[in-house]
């Protein structure tokens, strides 16, 4: 059956491309986890993500002759990049920590967002303009628009930059986070 399926020149193509797809989507898999320090799902997705490897690029080596094989595979690489970064978003693994910084001091915006659920360290911060509000924020991944959403609906001119904590200790978030 496999055979005859391989034969065909367009169902060679699409199988190349597909399995190409297959393996850079686990391989962005497995590097998330690694980063992210789990290493027993990078390791049975690394299994799985080298046999798919093996024969997609079988494939592909058995069948030089044709170009468009090689043009397949290629196309698999690109989209398998684009959907691994999809499943990435999806998952949203991890947290984040927001810095924000209001146009204006607004006292308030911290009480807000604490009443929606985010834990918030502030101070009053000095720009080039004067006082500026300054907040630290961290929150999940899977909540980060929605909290860009709230400060810019809180204030529209607020300054924002995010970036992924390696580690954290102590403090409000580590009870709910072990647990």
């Amino acid at each position: 059956m496999l055979d005859v399926l391989l034969e065909n020149a367009w169902t060679m193509l699409l199988i190349i491309f597909t399995i190409n797809i297959v393996y850079v989507t686990l391989f962005t898999l497995r590097m998330i986890f690694t980063l992210k320090g789990q290493r027993y799902f990078a390791g049975a997705v690394g299994m799985t993500e080298i046999v798919v490897y093996v024969l997609g690029l079988g494939l592909v080596l058995d069948n030089l002759d044709n170009i468009l094989n090689v043009a397949a595979y290629a196309i698999g690489f690109g989209t398998g990049v684009v959907v691994g970064m999809k499943i990435e978003e999806k998952l949203a693994l991890g947290y984040i920590t927001v810095n924000v910084i209001t146009k204006e001091y607004e006292p308030d915006i911290p009480n807000a967002l604490r009443d929606k659920g985010y834990g918030v360290t502030n101070w009053v911060a000095y720009g080039r303009e004067g006082e500026r509000l300054m907040m630290q924020i961290l929150t999940s991944r899977r909540s980060e628009t929605d909290l860009y959403n709230i400060v810019k609906k809180l204030d529209p001119k607020a300054f924002i930059i995010s970036h992924e904590p390696k580690a954290f200790f102590g403090g409000f978030w580590v009870k709910g986070v072990r647990r």
